[in-house]
C-alpha cells in the first residue's frame, strides 16, 4: 500500500524530524531555565548588546520566512492531491489495423456508477492506475452507517470488479478498497 501513497513515507519522516527538533529545543530551553545546563546564564541575554541587527539580516530573515511559507503551502497542496496518476492505455492488437487509446478515468466511470447504485452506498470513487500489463484498481466507497462492510466488499469484488476486469480483458485486477462511513445528520436542538 505504501507504493500507492508515495507521500506518506516522506510525511512521516518530516513530521518525525520536526518533532525531534522541537523536542530538543524544548528540552534545551527547559534545562537552561532550570539551571541544569550552564551553556547560557539564566539572567544573561541571548544576543549581546542592545543594537539592532544589520538591515541585511532582517531582509534575509524575511526571505527565508517567505520561502519556507511557500514550501509549506506546496506541501499542504500536495496532501489534497493524493490520487495516483492515471494514464491513457494504448492497446495494440495489430498495428496495421490501428491503435486503441483508452483513458483510465473513462474506463472506471461506469464501474463507479454501478458501485454508487448499490444499496447502502452513498458514493464511490475509483482510480485505475498503472500500466495495462500491471494495473491496480483503487476504490473509495462511502457507505451508510451500520452497513455490513464484509458483505459489501464481497459484492463489489464478485460483481463490479469482475465485470470491469472482463470489460478490460484482464486476467487479474489487484484491487484496494477503502471504506468510509458517512456521518449521520446531526440532530437539531430546539
Amino acid at each position: 500500500m505504501t507504493s500507492l501513497n508515495r507521500p506518506a513515507r516522506l510525511n512521516r519522516a518530516l513530521l518525525a524530524l520536526t518533532g525531534l527538533v522541537l523536542l530538543a529545543a524544548g528540552g534545551f530551553a527547559l534545562a537552561t531555565s532550570l539551571g541544569w545546563l550552564r551553556l547560557l546564564g539564566r539572567d544573561q541575554p541571548l544576543v549581546p548588546g542592545d543594537d539592532r541587527p544589520a538591515t541585511w539580516v532582517l531582509y534575509v530573515t524575511v526571505v527565508v520566512a517567505v520561502v519556507l511559507g511557500l514550501l509549506f503551502l506546496r506541501w499542504l497542496a500536495a496532501q489534497v492531491m493524493r490520487r495516483p496518476k492515471t494514464q491513457t492505455w494504448r492497446l495494440e492488437d495489430d498495428p496495421a489495423r490501428g491503435v486503441t487509446k483508452l483513458a483510465a478515468d473513462a474506463a472506471v466511470a461506469p464501474f463507479e456508477s454501478e458501485i454508487a447504485a448499490y444499496p447502502q452506498v452513498r458514493s464511490a470513487d475509483a482510480t485505475l492506475s498503472g500500466a495495462p500489463d500491471r494495473p491496480t484498481l483503487l476504490v473509495t466507497v462511502t457507505a451508510e452507517p451500520g452497513t455490513d462492510l464484509t458483505a459489501l466488499r464481497e459484492h463489489i469484488v464478485t460483481d463490479g470488479v469482475a465485470r470491469l476486469r472482463q470489460a478490460l480483458d484482464l486476467t487479474e485486477l489487484p484491487t484496494v478498497i477503502e471504506f468510509r462511513i458517512a456521518a449521520e445528520a446531526a440532530a437539531r436542538v430546539l
